[in-house]
């Protein structure tokens, strides 16, 4: 399958003169930390035991951490004031939270009419909204204007009243972005794939030929298969939405594959991303200069500034793959979607540099007395 990188590798999608001097101007502290959410620190709105206690303890001890979630659909204060909330007030601020469609922010110079698919609304759309983008519609929005688009369960009266508005037919939509996993599968496949296959993005057309490439950029905000919610086995996710469009549009494109963009862990953008909010939280904690989350140098700088970095993650395909592939250090929780014999299930799964711990606590500690040898 190809998968095109419609803007973070590329060099007229970001400024690159802004890129200060990525070298440490003082001694480099010895253990960093990255973490995963969901199977990590939490399950859906549960505390996992010992994740509070490693939070505040990391904080005591002002080791830099940052959070790194394939998840989203909020803006990130309303993300970070939940997670705070959840995590009895361990006072998580804003510059150590990485959501999954955190990088697209930098896309408003680029797209001007987006979908945003996935969430909860109102808040998503509001999430792209501050990013900057200047239009943002929401599937809600085009079944307001035709009911017909997809046949079977619909919204309700209520909800169209609350959640959408009104927008010009007549205009092309630029991208399509899923922030998020779908609330309604059905309705948002069915707009997609029509958007897909359109006339340059016009709602209600349909294009008269056949191509991998689509009428518009989709880029979906990450890759995960599965994730752990609150029940007993993982549930599907993005990932799982990203195969049904891929196979849809496969069939109405005589076997051509959609040519895509995905973010989120495992992608290496994510990661740079993440290096450069990790050393700038660090700057921040001794009164320096920010960095810039300068994307288009796709490589690590964190070993200027630390010793080593450890990705903490439950999910061996994206926490895991992506950390190693990075240059970073990983730790695998068994609070997750990872459990006891996937490695022999499965024997390419990524495995993690530092082993495989209990839970997070466990992870850090560890990680921790490893360094001091």
């Amino acid at each position: 399958a190809t998968t095109e990188i419609y803007t973070l590798s590329l060099h007229d999608a970001l400024p690159i003169c802004n890129f200060i001097n990525h070298k440490s101007p003082i001694p480099k502290t010895p253990i960093a930390f990255a973490f995963d959410i969901d199977g990590v620190l939490l399950h859906s709105k549960n505390p996992i035991p010992k994740a509070i206690e490693t939070l505040k303890y990391l904080k005591t001890n002002k080791i830099p951490f940052i959070l790194l979630t394939n998840g989203g659909g909020y803006t990130e204060k309303i993300r970070l004031d939940l997670l705070n909330s959840l995590l009895s007030n361990t006072n998580i601020e804003i510059d150590q939270l990485v959501q999954s469609h955190t990088p697209m922010k930098y896309l408003t110079n680029k797209f001007n009419n987006v979908l945003v698919i996935g969430g909860i609304d109102p808040f998503t759309r509001d999430a792209a909204i501050n990013y900057g983008f200047k239009k943002v519609l929401r599937p809600i929005d085009l079944v307001k204007e035709n009911p017909n688009i997809w046949p079977f369960v619909k919204y309700s009266k209520e909800e169209i009243d609350k959640y959408s508005i009104s927008f010009n037919i007549n205009e092309p939509i630029d991208a399509i972005m899923v922030f998020n996993d779908p609330r309604d599968m059905g309705t948002d496949l069915q707009i997609i794939l029509d958007l897909l296959c359109s006339k340059n993005g016009l709602i209600g057309t349909k294009r008269d030929y056949i191509s991998n490439k689509p009428s518009i950029p989709i880029i979906f905000s990450n890759n995960d298969l599965l994730w752990s919610a609150n029940y007993k086995i993982p549930r599907f996710g993005q990932g799982a939405f990203r195969i049904a469009i891929r196979e849809l549009y496969k069939e109405l494109n005589n076997g051509n594959e959609l040519n895509d963009t995905v973010y989120g862990k495992p992608q290496i953008e994510s990661y740079a991303f993440a290096d450069k909010v990790l050393i700038d939280y660090w700057r921040k904690l001794n009164n320096l200069k920010s960095i810039g989350s300068e994307l288009t140098f796709l490589q690590s700088y964190s070993n200027e500034y630390f010793d080593n970095v450890v990705m903490v993650g439950d999910n061996p395909k994206s926490d895991i793959a992506g950390g190693n592939n990075f240059g970073w250090e990983t730790a695998l929780v068994k609070t997750g979607v990872y459990k006891d014999g996937d490695f022999e299930i499965d024997r390419n799964l990524a495995k993690p540099t530092l082993g495989v711990f209990n839970d997070v606590y466990d992870a850090v500690m560890q990680s921790i007395e490893k360094v001091r040898k």
